[in-house]
């Protein structure tokens, strides 16, 4: 019996960054993701395991239909949310392996766009066009047709790529963007802020109805330039400061007070500009802060 137990373990923790990514990747947030992992473990738990011939199959369907009931009943709540929903934001070690493959499907320009897919088609694109699973494999996770997935997933797939960005900064240019925009703010430098901004900026700040945030989109380099500086000016922000981090797979900045991240700030560069800020501070959605997705 403790062999077997050893066994279930072992097929468990072999997929569990698979099926956390499934599931943080299709509810956006990190505690739903990890409730996700609690339940799916105690569903394999009780399984007879003789009777399961593809384990890492029956996990990712469970994960994913777990996923789809969660994210269901989330779609009702959030619509009463107090200001814009961003995801929760997850400090990151990308994997060289899975860099290629997999850029760009965890970052939070991704995630606030996956909000707008239905949750089937959610779930259809995480698992065909982030994990690479087949058609058929997935309507076997979904119960579903093989030609009725394959309308969802290319409905799903067109819908993103209509909406993604023409084309993003490499590497080399967000580092430097994120150096400037690190000494403008701690420089309080609202000039030198403006010139990182594009001409038609938008920013996002979650607060959750937990502290005081921006409830409305701000938009405009002069808007986003100064609430930015006055939000880091604000008493209550007293002897906190911003350090870049990797967010999500991509360069981004932590609001840090003390041993304590209070806050997330990552964006999206089209054209050399800063064209649009997700600026996370709901202290409801910063476990993903506190510890990197290897931790998870």
């Amino acid at each position: 019996m403790q062999d077997d137990t050893h066994d279930d373990a072992d097929a468990f923790l072999e997929h569990r960054r698979l099926l956390f990514g499934t599931a943080y990747r299709m509810l956006g947030t990190v505690t739903d993701a990890e409730d996700i992992l609690q339940d799916t473990w105690l569903k394999w738990h009780e399984v007879d395991h003789d009777s399961v011939q593809h384990p890492k199959s029956y996990l990712v369907r469970t994960v994913t239909n777990l996923s789809l009931n969660r994210l269901t009943s989330a779609r009702a709540v959030r619509e009463n949310y107090v200001g814009p929903w961003l995801p929760e934001p997850l400090l990151t070690v990308p994997n060289a392996a899975e860099e290629s493959e997999m850029a760009d499907t965890v970052s939070t320009a991704m995630l606030v766009l996956l909000e707008t897919l239905t949750p089937v088609e959610r779930a259809v694109f995480v698992l065909r066009e982030v994990f690479g699973f087949s058609h058929n494999e997935i309507a076997g996770f979904l119960d579903r047709p093989e030609a009725t997935i394959r309308q969802i997933s290319h409905r799903a797939r067109s819908h993103v790529q209509s909406r993604r960005p023409r084309f993003d900064s490499d590497s080399a240019e967000r580092e430097e963007i994120t150096r400037k925009f690190l000494a403008a703010a701690h420089g309080g430098d609202v000039n030198a802020l403006m010139e990182l901004l594009a001409p038609d900026v938008t920013l996002w700040n979650d607060g959750g109805g937990k502290v005081t945030a921006a409830r409305r989109p701000l938009f405009g380099p002069d808007h986003v330039a100064r609430w930015l500086l006055g939000v880091m000016a604000k008493p209550s922000s007293a002897g906190a400061h911003l350090e870049a981090a990797v967010i999500n797979d991509e360069l981004g900045l932590l609001v840090v007070l003390g041993d304590y991240r209070g806050g997330a700030i990552t964006y999206e560069i089209v054209d050399g500009r800063v064209q649009r800020i997700w600026f996370q501070v709901n202290p409801e959605k910063l476990t993903g802060l506190q510890r990197s997705e290897s931790e998870q």
